[in-house]
């Protein structure tokens, strides 16, 4: 299983503001990381339409936090961006046209995993990816974001 490439933006933005004070700007997030504005773009939209971040328009605006990094569940930034809902076509009744479904055993096996997967990281928050807020928030002053 593979997180798209939203939810690893998101959970990268939400964890530069854990360590950051104040706003950013969309650009200031995507230079530290190395990553496109544009697509970034999409997801601080959806993180703040979601309420995980505030955004702020103007000189001194950008995105800050909404809620404090150990009140940023992991598992539930997951369940809101990733589709988990149509994980494979038999998840989905209104579109699924696979034959076996009736007879077939993946369906249930699926849905415990992907359940099982979102239960772990119910365990964690914001917070706990960043252990060492000072040496990780230093990776973002160096001339290289992959240092």
């Amino acid at each position: 299983m593979r997180l798209s490439l939203q939810t690893d933006y998101a959970l990268r933005t939400l964890m530069f503001l854990a360590v950051k004070d104040g706003h950013h700007s969309i650009a200031d997030i995507a230079r530290a990381y190395g990553i496109s504005k544009n697509h970034l773009m999409k997801v601080a939209q959806r993180l703040t339409a979601e309420g995980f971040v505030e955004s702020v328009r103007g000189r001194s605006g950008g995105l800050k936090l909404s809620l404090p990094p150990a009140k940023l569940n992991v598992g539930a930034i997951v369940r809101t961006m990733e589709d988990t809902g149509t994980f494979v076509e038999c998840f989905d009744a209104a579109t699924n046209t696979c034959v076996v479904t009736p007879n077939c055993g993946l369906r249930h096996v699926l849905t415990g995993a992907v359940e099982s997967f979102a239960r772990h990281l119910d365990q964690f928050s914001i917070a706990d990816l960043i252990p060492d807020k000072e040496r990780f928030g230093g990776q973002f002053n160096g001339s290289s974001p992959r240092q």
